[in-house]
């Protein structure tokens, strides 16, 4: 057996234990098994926010767009750290603070609460949204997990799609939202330390920073440049806009919020965001590094740039260290996937089965349903990994906007906008996702800007217009 194969089977190992451990903690009731309880340490929830934040993008996405492009990938890790800061800024306290005066266990379940919508329409609306780009973004990191292991392994992309992806359902159904804060607390540890390790190895195997600059440039004189050789449009409205752009998201990430409604109480807030803003500080730049780094070592030896993390481990690392490079870019998709599967699954359980559908069901059934819809949603995701013609970098954008476009504008007006309203959120939600959709399918507009940004500017219109011109109901109107 070799080196590389026995570490990662030992962080395999690793991750089902965590979900045996957990099992039974999960097992009590459905909101033990969707936000733990709202007790756990707050260290694990700030890092696992960031794990379930970052996915196979951050260890294959972006190192392969640095690799591609050069430092102009930066503005991408610009947006996010932006966009991170300002969740943990804006958002967590006072979703933290009415979620818990709701007893709201799911975003839909909040916005249901925070307008008193007795028609069920944010409900199903927003549960119908989270199911349908969940699925999506699911597909893209098991895509990225058959990519992780075809490149070290040399089997299959198929075959390592289906070892990934039968990890995660093990332990998301066996301890739900406990095991996979806690195995994506362990993993964001592993993640960022990963990147640290190969920043610092990859710049001594060019020859410190002057050499890197002096050979990347000399090989492609783009690569150095912060515009990536791009002018005008390409530049202001593509590159910076479109990167900068992937903060927008932030607000509208349904597995990210959990964490927020999962904090023992506003109190933690302040704590958990010092930990989750340097842990983003290290990761992101570090994965931009490293694909730039890479650039004199592996320009025309790979096909696909992001096979890029792996590959540049395999040229500076010993065996037993590209084990855990492969463990760290694993975790990498299986600590998002995991909270991916556990919000669809909330939306399906809690929001339809348990509120519209069985309202009477015990605690022991519904957790057994949500199991059930586990798997489900794993093999539809499954199934569209297998035709998916596209790049982990882009199908997950896709994905993140579609969530930022629904969600990020009705989420941020019914937190600091007292006037929102029921239609107005719900305007919001369509005009939203339908942007979205339209946007990404019609490639004169996708080429022309990224869809995250006509679809959140459009979607905070329609909330903030609509709201003016209906009214609220019951309590929150008076508020």
């Amino acid at each position: 057996m070799s080196t590389v194969l026995l570490v990662f089977l030992i962080y395999l190992v690793g991750m089902v234990v965590v979900g045996i451990i957990t099992a039974r903690l999960a097992s009590k009731s459905l909101d033990d098994f969707i936000l733990g309880g709202k007790k756990m340490w707050t260290p694990v929830i700030a890092l696992s926010e960031k794990g379930t934040d970052m996915s196979a993008w951050l260890l294959i996405g972006l190192p392969g767009q640095a690799f591609k492009m050069g430092i102009g990938a930066v503005w991408a890790g610009i947006g996010v750290w932006l966009g991170s800061l300002f969740n943990w800024l804006v958002i967590a306290t006072p979703l933290r603070k009415l979620s818990g005066k709701y007893n709201a266990l799911t975003l839909p379940g909040y916005f249901e609460s925070r307008f008193e919508d007795k028609s069920h329409i944010l409900r199903i609306t927003s549960s119908i949204l989270i199911v349908f780009f969940f699925t999506l973004y699911v597909s893209a990191q098991v895509v990225g997990a058959g990519k992780i292991l075809a490149s070290t392994f040399d089997i299959h992309q198929v075959v390592g799609m289906v070892i990934g992806l039968s990890i995660i359902l093990f332990y998301t159904m066996a301890g739900g939202f406990i095991a996979e804060s806690w195995t994506d607390f362990f993993q964001g540890l592993i993640m960022v330390a990963a990147l640290i390790l190969m920043s610092v190895v990859g710049l001594i195997a060019v020859g410190g920073f002057s050499n890197a600059f002096a050979n990347i440039g000399s090989i492609d004189p783009k690569a150095v440049m912060l515009s990536a050789g791009n002018t005008g449009t390409a530049l202001y409205l593509g590159l910076i806009l479109g990167g900068l752009a992937i903060g927008f998201g932030y607000a509208g990430q349904p597995h990210i919020l959990m964490r927020y409604m999962a904090l023992k109480g506003v109190k933690e807030v302040k704590k958990a965001a010092i930990i989750a803003m340097i842990w983003t500080t290290f990761a992101v730049f570090c994965a931009i590094f490293v694909g730039f780094l890479a650039i004199p070592l592996l320009r025309g030896e790979i096909a696909d740039p992001e096979y890029v993390t792996l590959a540049f481990a395999a040229k500076i690392l010993p065996g037993w260290l590209v084990g855990f490079i492969l463990a760290a870019a694993t975790a990498a998709m299986m600590s998002t996937v995991d909270s991916q599967l556990l919000v669809a699954t909330s939306a399906i359980t809690e929001d339809i089965y348990r509120k519209l559908i069985n309202p009477n069901a015990s605690q022991k059934y519904l957790v057994r349903m949500a199991r059930i819809f586990t798997v489900i949603v794993a093999i539809v995701a499954f199934v569209l990994g297998l035709s998916a013609e596209q790049a982990v970098y882009w199908l997950v954008l896709y994905a993140w906007g579609g969530l930022a476009a629904s969600f990020g504008p009705p989420l941020i007006m019914s937190l600091l906008w007292k006037r929102t309203t029921k239609i107005g959120a719900f305007a919001g939600m369509v005009v939203g996702a339908v942007t979205i959709v339209v946007w990404y399918n019609v490639p004169v507009l996708k080429s022309f800007l990224y869809e995250l940004i006509p679809g959140f500017i459009l979607a905070l219109l329609a909330t903030w217009i609509v709201s003016l011109f209906t009214k609220r109901t019951g309590e929150t109107a008076k508020r």
